[in-house]
C-alpha cells in the first residue's frame, strides 16, 4: 500500500530514541522527509527541542517551517523512560508532576506550536506514543502520565475536526526487539519499535481517516473490558 507520504515533511521528536529511531527510518523509507527533534540534534537536518520549554519548542517548530515550509506530520516520542521513574515514589506528587509535564505537557507544547500550521495548510497528522499503564492502576506515577496525553490527544483532535488533520494515541505494551507470542493476564501484549513504527505510519498517512483514538498495539490489557 502507498502510504502517500512521498514529499511530506515529518517531525519526529524523539527520534534518536528506542522507539522514535525506527519510526523516523520507517516513515524515511515511506518517501517522507522527516526532521529530527531532540535535546541533543546532531544531524545536519537535526533541530534542538526540549519540550520541557515552550520557548526552545517554538524555536524549533519555527526553524521546521523556515527550512521546510510545512509540518505535514507531526509526531512526539519523547518523554523520560519508564526505567527512569522511581517505583517507590509512584505516589510523590513532585515525581507525578514531573512525569505529566515531562511526556504529556511536553507533548502539548509541541502539538500547540505545530497545529496551527497544519490547520492553515488544510492538512496534518499528529501521533503521540502514550502507553498501557494509561488503562491500569496500580502506579500513580504511570497511569497518570499515559492517561493525560491520551486525554490531551483527544481533545486536540475534538478542537481540530473538520480541519483535514487528525490526531491519534499510540499505546504499546511492553516494547521489546523480539515480542513474545504469549500475553499475561492483567498486561498488554508485547510489541516491537518497527511495529510500532508501522502503525505511527499508517495512522501518519493521508489514506488513514483516524482520528480522536487511542490504539493499542498488540494485544491491550489481557482480562480488562472497557464498555
Amino acid at each position: 500500500m502507498d502510504l502517500e507520504l512521498t514529499g511530506r515533511t515529518a517531525l519526529v521528536v524523539g527520534g534518536h530514541g528506542y522507539i522514535g529511531s525506527v519510526v523516523a527510518e520507517t516513515l524515511r523509507r515511506e518517501g517522507a522527509h522527516v526532521v529530527v527533534a531532540s535535546r541533543t540534534a546532531g544531524g545536519p537536518d537535526d533541530v534542538r527541542m526540549d519540550t520541557a520549554s515552550q520557548e526552545s519548542v517554538d524555536a524549533a517548530v519555527a526553524r521546521v517551517l523556515d527550512q521546510h515550509g510545512r509540518i505535514d506530520v507531526l509526531v512526539v516520542t519523547a518523554a523520560p523512560a519508564a526505567g527512569t521513574l522511581d517505583p517507590d515514589r509512584a505516589s510523590d506528587p513532585e515525581q507525578v508532576a514531573a512525569a505529566i509535564d515531562g511526556k504529556a505537557l511536553g507533548f502539548l507544547r509541541v502539538a500547540n506550536a505545530v497545529l496551527p500550521a497544519q490547520r492553515a495548510a488544510g492538512f496534518g497528522r499528529v501521533v503521540v506514543v502514550s502507553g498501557q499503564n494509561a488503562y491500569l492502576a496500580g502506579n500513580i506515577t504511570t497511569s497518570l502520565r499515559n492517561a493525560a496525553t491520551n486525554v490531551i490527544a483527544k481533545n486536540l483532535a475534538d478542537q481540530v475536526a473538520g480541519t483535514g488533520v487528525a490526531v491519534n494515541v499510540v499505546n504499546p505494551g511492553t516494547v521489546t526487539d523480539e515480542p513474545a507470542a504469549q500475553v499475561q493476564r492483567g498486561a498488554g501484549g508485547e510489541s516491537s519499535p518497527q511495529q510500532i513504527a508501522d502503525l505511527v505510519a499508517f495512522l501518519a498517512s493521508p489514506r488513514s481517516a483516524v482520528s480522536g483514538e487511542s490504539v493499542s498495539i498488540a494485544h491491550r490489557v489481557l482480562g480488562q473490558l472497557t464498555i
